[in-house]
C-alpha cells in the first residue's frame, strides 16, 4: 500500500520547480531592465503583457517556446531599446506586429505621453485578439489593424517613426516602409548578425540614409536607423 510520503516528494519537487521558475523570471526581468530602465508604472503594464503572453502561449504560438525563459531580455528589453532612437517621436507604425514586439511594448513605454498612438499592423486574426487582449490590460495607447501592410500602410498619415522586428530582410522592409519613409517618417529596425548580408542591394538603398547602431541587449544585433536621402 502506498504511503503518503512520496506525494508529499512529488509536491515539494513541484514547488521548489515552480520556485526556481519564479527567480529565473526574476533573474531574467532585473537583467532587463537595468539595461533598458523604465518607469514602475510601465515596469507594472510590461509585467501584465508578459503575463498575458505566457497565458496565451499555451494555446497560440506567439513567440518562440525557447524563448519564453529570457522573455523580459530577449523581447522586452530588446524592444524597449528602440523608443531611444527616435525620442520625439509620437505616432509609430509596427509592420506586422505578431506578439506584440516592439510595437506593443513601444505603445506601453507611451502611455501616458500626450497624442502617442502606436499602430499595429497584423493578418493573424489570433493575434490580432491578443494584441487588443493586451492593450485593453495595459491601457496602452495602440490601435490595432488587421490586414495586409500592403493594404493598410498608404492609408496612415502624420507618422514619425516605423518599426518591424524579424519579420523580412531589409530591402523588404523599406519597400513595405517607403511611403512613410518618403513622408519624413523615421525607420527603427533591429537586426542579427546578418544585417551585412542584408545591405547588398545598392538599387533598394538609394533613396535611404542608414545608420547602423548597436543593439544594446544582443552583442551580435545592429538597429538600423533609416531616413529619406536628401533630394
Amino acid at each position: 500500500m502506498q504511503t503518503a510520503a512520496p506525494c508529499g516528494t512529488i509536491w515539494v519537487f513541484t514547488r521548489r520547480s515552480a520556485m526556481n521558475r519564479d527567480n529565473g523570471d526574476d533573474i531574467d526581468r532585473r537583467r532587463a531592465l537595468d539595461i533598458v530602465p523604465v518607469s514602475r508604472e510601465t515596469e507594472a503594464r510590461l509585467g501584465v503583457y508578459v503575463h498575458l503572453l505566457r497565458k496565451w502561449q499555451r494555446v497560440k504560438n506567439l513567440v518562440a517556446p525557447s524563448t519564453l525563459g529570457e522573455v523580459w531580455m530577449r523581447h522586452v528589453a530588446d524592444s524597449a531599446q528602440l523608443i531611444g532612437l527616435a525620442p520625439a517621436a509620437r505616432t509609430w507604425v509596427d509592420l506586422g506586429s505578431g506578439a506584440g514586439f516592439p510595437g506593443l511594448v513601444i505603445a506601453i513605454e507611451l502611455a501616458g505621453r500626450p497624442d502617442s498612438t502606436v499602430h499595429l499592423i497584423e493578418s493573424d486574426q489570433g493575434k490580432c485578439a491578443f494584441l487588443r487582449e493586451v492593450i485593453r490590460a495595459t491601457q496602452a495607447p495602440a490601435i490595432v489593424h488587421a490586414g495586409r501592410i500592403e493594404a493598410v500602410v498608404p492609408a496612415l498619415s502624420a507618422v514619425d517613426a516605423v518599426t518591424a522586428r524579424a519579420l523580412a530582410p531589409l530591402p523588404r522592409l523599406l519597400k513595405y516602409a517607403e511611403i512613410l519613409l518618403m513622408r519624413g517618417a523615421v525607420g527603427v529596425f533591429p537586426k542579427g548578425r546578418t544585417v551585412d548580408a542584408e545591405l547588398t542591394e545598392p538599387s533598394a538603398m538609394r533613396k535611404f540614409r542608414l545608420d547602423l547602431i548597436p543593439s544594446r541587449t544582443d552583442p551580435h544585433g545592429r538597429i538600423v536607423r533609416v531616413h529619406a536621402a536628401p533630394h
